[in-house]
C-alpha cells in the first residue's frame, strides 16, 4: 500500500520539490525583464527591495525578484547562470532546511540566492564553509556578485586582529570556518566592554558541507583554555614505564577505542611508580588521583596513537591528522595531558598543559541562529539525526541532468595481500585505457602503502593528504585528465570539483609567471582550453572518472562523498570498492561469520565474493557504527544541555554587567544578599536565640565585611528575631561601603565596581567549569550504584551553580569592602583576557581536546597604521605567530624566512 501510495502521490522529497516549480516558473518569467535592465538599474535593486522590506514587507514577497536579481548579476559578473534545480536549492536554503545536492550541481553559486536574500534586513548572514582556503575562496569569487549587487562581504580566517573581524562581521555577508565562528563567540563573553565585541548577532547562517561540520564535528566541543605550569619531566618518567608493561598489564578495545589497565598491570605500575620516588602510598589514594590520571594517558598515548596515521612528527612538533579530511591540523593539540603524553613517546619537546576558560559545543552554537541552512552531497544517511537534534528537514534537489555513473557490486577478498593485488591489477588496467581513476584510502599509512606498489610497478600518480595538503586544489583538479591515477585519504569538503580533461583556471594559474600582457593572458586561455576539451573527449571515450575505494569507512556518507566525485553534470563514470575481512570495519564488526561464509563457499585465494548481499550486509555494519556515533554525539549533547542553560546565564549577565552604565544597585542587591545568607546560615529559622552561633557569625563578618559587628549584644536582647539582625547588619555594612565612596569618589567607584564585577563572575565561573569537568570524568561510576549518571550530573551541576553564585556574591562583596584601592592599585584590577590561551577543538574518534593556536599569537588589536600587505606596518612579530600578510603560516616560514634569507 505503501508503494503504491508513492507511485500515485509521490515520496515526501518528491512532494516538497514539487512544490517548488511554480517558483521557479515566476523567476524564469522574470528573466526577460532583469536582462534588459542596465547594471545601474540592476545593482539599485538592492535599495529598493530594502526599502519595502523597511516599509513592512514580507522576505518571501521579495524572494522571485530577489533570486532573479542574483541570477541576471551571476551572468553579467561570472559568467554563469543558476540552473532551475539551483534555484529550487536556495529556497530550500531560506525555508531553513538541508538541501541535499550532488557534487558538482554547483553548491557554492546556490548560496548566493539565499544569501542575497536574508542580507536585505541587514542584520547579516554567515556563510560557514570547513576550512579557511574555502572560505577566502568562496568570499571572493562569490564576492563580485554581492559587490556589484552593492552589498558588502567580510572574511573570517585565522590570524586576524579583532578590529579586522569586527569589521567582516559587519559586512552584509560574512564567510568563514565552524570553528572561526564559535571561537569568536567563546572570546566575545571574554570580553570587558561590548565595544571590544566583534560578533553582532546570529540572524542566519548556511553551512557547507553541512554533514562534516553539524554530524562528524559535532561530538567534539570547542574548548578555549589557558596553561598550567610545565611538568615535562614528570611525562618522561611515566613514558618510561610503559615500554614496561606486558600484553596482561592492559585491556585494548579497538571497537570501543579504548585502552585501561587490568588489576595486575594497575600494581606492576604502582610498583614502578614506587620504585622510582614518583610515588607516595597507594595509587588510588585521593592524593594519588593525579598520577593514575598520567598513568591512563601515557598507556592510550602507547597503545591508541600511531605515528603517520593519527598524527605524524613535523619540525620536532607533533602534528594531529584529521580523521575525516585527511590533513594535518597544525597546532591543534590534545588536551588533559595526552598530548604531552604523546609527546614524551616522540621524544619531542613537551609543550605546558591547559585548563578551560570557556567552551560549546557546536550543537548549541549553531542553535543559537534564528534561521539555519546547510548544502552537502550527502545528508540522507544523516536526516534522523539532523531532524532530532536540529530541527532541520532534508530534502534531496534533483541533479541537473541526469546521473549516469555505475555503481559496481563491491568485490570482498579475504586477506588485505589478496585485496591490494587485484586493486593494483584493476588500476594498471583502468590507466593502459586512459581512464582517470580517483583512488579512495581511509588513513596516510595505506595511501603510501599504495603509493610505493604503484611506483614499483611505474605508474605515474599523484597523492593527496595531510603529507600534500598545500597542492590538494591542484592535484584535485587535474584528477580528471586521461591516465591520471590520483590516491586520496578522504575525500570530504576539498571544495574542488574534478572536471574531465582538467580545470582551465587552475591550469592558467600554474602556467601564468606574472609578467604576461591581458592579449597574452588570454591567448594562453584560448590554448589550455582546446587542450582541455581534446583531453575531456580521450576521459569521456574511455568511461569517465573511475572512483575506486579500496576499504569502506565506517560512515556511508564518506563512502558517498568519495563516490559522488564522479558523474558530475551528467558525465558517465563508475564506482567500486574492494574490502577484506582484515579491513578495520568488517575485522571488528563481521569478520567470523564473513569468514565462515568464504570457506564454506570454497573461495579461494584471489578470488572474491560479488553479491548486492554482501553489500548489504555491510551497510548495516556501518549503520550499527552510525548509530552508535549518533548516541555519542546525542549523550555529549544532553550533558552540555545541562551547561548551557548555565552558560546562557553567565554570558547574558556579563553583557547586562558591560551594557549598565551604573552597577551600584547590582553591587547593593548583592551585599544585602550576603548578608541575608549570612544570618540566616549561623541563626536559622526555626532555632531558639542561645542556639545562635554569634561568634562564628561575628569571625565570618570580619572576613567578609572588614569590621566586626556587635551581633553578640544584638543577640542578647529581648525578644530580637532574626529579621532584626539582618535589618541592622545591613544598615552598618552599607554605612562602611559608603564611608569607601567617599573616600573614592563615585565616578572612580563605579568604574572599579564594574570591574570587580566583572573579574570575579570570570574567575568563578572559570572555576566551575574546572569542577564540572572533573565531575562529567567521574559521573559515569554512578552506573555502578544503578543512577543514572545523567540525572545525577544535573543535579550536582545545579549545586555547583548555586554554590557558585553565592561565592560569587561574597567574593565581591569581600572585594569591594575590603579593597584599599590607589591609583596603581585600580589599574592593576582592570579585568584582562588571560595573556595566554589556546582554542581547542576535541577529537570526533577519541573525544579528546585538539589544542589549535595559542590567543597570545594573535593580539586583540592590529598595531597603529597596520597593512598586511606592508611588512615594514607590522611592528615586532614573533617566530612562531601566525603572519601577519594573513597566509596562515608561521611567521618563521613566511616573511620570516624571507627576512632571514635577506
Amino acid at each position: 500500500m505503501l508503494n503504491l501510495a508513492k507511485q500515485i502521490f509521490g515520496s515526501v522529497n518528491e512532494r516538497k520539490v514539487r512544490h517548488l516549480k511554480p517558483m521557479v516558473q515566476r523567476i524564469n518569467a522574470l528573466e526577460p525583464t532583469f536582462e534588459a535592465l542596465s547594471d545601474e538599474a540592476l545593482r539599485n535593486k538592492t535599495s529598493e527591495y530594502r526599502h519595502r522590506l523597511a516599509r513592512g514587507g514580507k522576505i518571501d514577497e521579495v524572494l522571485p525578484e530577489a533570486f532573479a536579481t542574483v541570477r541576471e548579476a551571476a551572468k553579467r559578473v561570472l559568467g554563469m547562470r543558476h540552473f532551475d534545480t539551483q534555484l529550487m536549492g536556495g529556497m530550500m536554503l531560506h525555508q531553513g532546511k538541508i538541501a541535499e545536492m550532488r557534487t558538482g550541481e554547483g553548491k557554492t553559486l546556490v548560496a548566493t540566492l539565499p544569501t542575497y536574500l536574508n542580507a536585505l534586513e541587514s542584520r547579516g548572514v554567515h556563510v560557514i564553509t570547513v576550512n579557511d582556503y574555502l572560505a577566502k575562496r568562496d568570499s571572493e569569487w562569490m564576492g563580485q556578485v554581492y559587490r556589484f549587487l552593492g552589498l558588502s562581504v567580510g572574511v573570517i580566517v585565522h590570524g586576524l586582529y579583532d578590529n579586522e573581524r569586527r569589521q567582516a562581521y559587519a559586512a552584509d555577508v560574512t564567510y568563514g570556518t565552524n570553528n572561526e565562528f564559535g571561537f569568536d563567540y567563546l572570546r566575545d563573553n571574554m570580553k570587558y566592554s561590548l565595544g571590544e565585541m566583534v560578533q553582532r548577532g546570529h540572524r542566519f547562517a548556511i553551512v557547507d558541507e553541512v554533514d562534516s561540520i553539524l554530524i562528524d564535528e559535532a561530538r567534539t566541543p570547542l574548548i578555549i583554555s589557558g596553561p598550567t605550569e610545565d611538568r615535562s619531566e614528570f611525562y618522561k618518567s611515566i613514558d618510561t614505564l610503559i615500554p614496561l608493561l606486558r600484553p596482561e598489564h592492559f585491556e585494548h578495545d579497538e571497537k570501543q577505542r579504548s585502552v585501561v589497565y587490568t588489576e595486575i598491570g594497575s600494581e606492576r605500575m604502582e610498583e614502578m611508580l614506587t620504585e622510582r620516588g614518583l610515588l607516595q602510598g597507594s595509587l588510588y589514594e585521593p592524593s594519588n588521583i593525579t598520577m593514575v590520571h598520567h598513568a591512563n594517558q601515557a598507556l592510550r598515548a602507547h597503545k591508541l596513537f600511531h605515528r603517520d596515521k593519527d598524527y605524524i612528527v613535523k619540525d620536532s612538533e607533533i602534528v594531529l591528522i584529521d580523521e575525516f579530511t585527511g590533513r594535518m591540523m597544525a597546532g591543534r593539540r590534545l588536551s588533559e595531558g595526552l598530548h604531552q603524553a604523546i609527546e614524551a613517546k616522540e621524544g619531542v619537546q613537551i609543550q605546558p598543559e591547559n585548563q578551560t576558560l570557556a567552551s560549546i559545543t557546536f550543537q548549541n552554537y549553531f542553535r543559537l541562529y534564528d534561521k539555519l541552512g546547510g548544502m552537502t552531497g550527502t545528508a540522507s544517511t544523516e536526516a534522523a539525526e539532523f531532524g532530532d537534534i536540529y530541527k532541520l528537514d532534508v530534502v534531496e534537489v534533483p541533479t541537473n541532468r541526469p546521473v549516469k555513473r555505475i555503481d559496481i557490486d563491491d568485490e570482498v577478498y579475504r586477506t588485505a595481500k589478496e585485496k591490494y593485488k587485484a586493486v593494483i591489477a584493476d588500476i594498471e588496467e583502468t590507466y593502459r585505457k586512459q581512464q582517470p581513476v580517483l583512488v579512495g584510502t581511509v588513513s596516510i599509512e595505506k595511501s603510501e602503502y599504495l603509493s610505493t606498489m604503484l611506483k614499483q610497478r611505474g605508474i605515474p600518480h599523484q597523492v593527496l593528504n595531510a603529507r600534500y595538503h598545500e597542492q590538494e586544489a591542484q592535484i584535485v583538479a587535474q584528477a580528471g585528465v586521461p591516465g591520471a591515477v590520483t590516491i586520496a585519504t578522504n575525500m570530504a569538503g576539498r571544495g574542488t570539483d574534478i572536471q574531465l580533461g582538467g580545470n582551465v583556471d587552475m591550469r592558467l594559474k600554474a602556467a601564468l609567471k606574472g609578467d604576461e600582457t591581458p592579449d597574452q593572458i588570454a591567448a594562453l586561455k584560448r590554448q589550455i582550453t582546446v587542450d582541455v576539451e581534446q583531453k575531456k573527449r580521450v576521459a569521456l571515450e574511455a568511461g569517465g572518472l573511475y572512483v575506486l575505494g579500496t576499504e569502506r569507512h565506517e560512515s556511508r556518507r564518506i563512502d558517498n562523498q568519495l563516490r559522488g566525485r564522479t558523474g558530475r553534470q551528467g558525465d558517465p563514470g563508475k564506482s567500486k570498492f574492494y574490502i577484506c575481512l582484515e579491513d578495520d570495519l568488517l575485522r571488528i564488526f563481521a569478520a567470523e561469520r564473513l569468514d565462515a561464509i568464504m570457506r564454506s563457499l570454497g573461495i579461494q585465494e584471489g578470488e572474491a565474493i560479488i553479491h548486492p548481499w554482501m553489500n548489504k550486509a555491510l551497510e548495516t555494519s556501518q549503520r550499527r557504527v552510525e548509530q552508535r556515533n549518533f548516541e555519542i554525539r546525542k549523550n555529549l549533547l544532553k550533558y552540555d544541555d545541562v551547561i548551557n542553560d548555565q552558560r546562557k546565564a553567565i554570558f547574558e549577565q556579563r553583557i547586562e554587567f558591560m551594557r549598565t552604565a551604573d552597577v551600584a544597585p547590582i553591587v547593593k542587591d548583592m551585599r544585602h544578599d550576603v548578608v541575608e545568607k549570612l544570618v540566616w546560615r549561623h541563626m536559622p529559622e526555626k532555632a531558639y536565640p542561645e542556639q545562635w552561633n554569634t561568634p562564628e557569625l561575628m569571625v565570618e563578618a570580619e572576613e567578609i565585611f572588614g569590621f566586626t559587628p556587635p551581633v553578640d549584644a544584638w543577640a542578647k536582647e529581648e525578644g530580637i528575631a532574626q529579621h532584626e539582625i539582618i535589618e541592622r547588619l545591613t544598615r552598618e555594612v552599607d554605612q562602611a561601603y559608603a564611608q569607601k565612596a567617599a573616600m573614592l569618589g563615585p565616578e572612580r567607584l563605579r568604574a572599579v565596581e564594574k570591574q570587580v564585577l566583572l573579574s570575579v563572575v570570570d574567575m568563578r565561573w572559570r572555576e566551575h567549569l574546572s569542577f564540572l569537568d572533573h565531575l562529567r570524568s567521574v559521573i559515569h561510576l554512578r552506573g555502578y550504584a544503578q543512577r543514572d549518571p545523567l540525572n545525577e550530573f544535573k543535579t550536582e551541576a545545579f549545586t555547583l551553580f548555586e554554590r557558585m553564585l553565592l561565592d560569587l556574591r561574597t567574593t565581591i562583596t569581600r572585594m569591594l569592602l575590603r579593597l584599599q584601592i590607589g591609583q596603581a592599585d585600580e589599574a592593576a584590577l582592570a579585568p584582562r583576557a588571560p595573556t595566554q590561551t589556546y582554542e581547542i577543538h576535541q577529537n570526533p574518534d577519541t573525544g579528546e581536546n585538539e589544542m589549535a593556536r595559542r590567543g597570545d599569537d594573535v593580539p586583540s588589536l592590529a598595531p597603529e597604521g597596520f597593512d598586511r600587505h606592508n611588512p615594514s606596518t607590522w611592528g615586532k612579530v614573533s617566530r612562531n605567530a601566525p603572519c601577519p600578510c594573513g597566509s596562515g603560516k608561521k611567521f618563521k616560514y613566511c616573511h620570516g624566512q624571507e627576512a632571514a634569507t635577506a
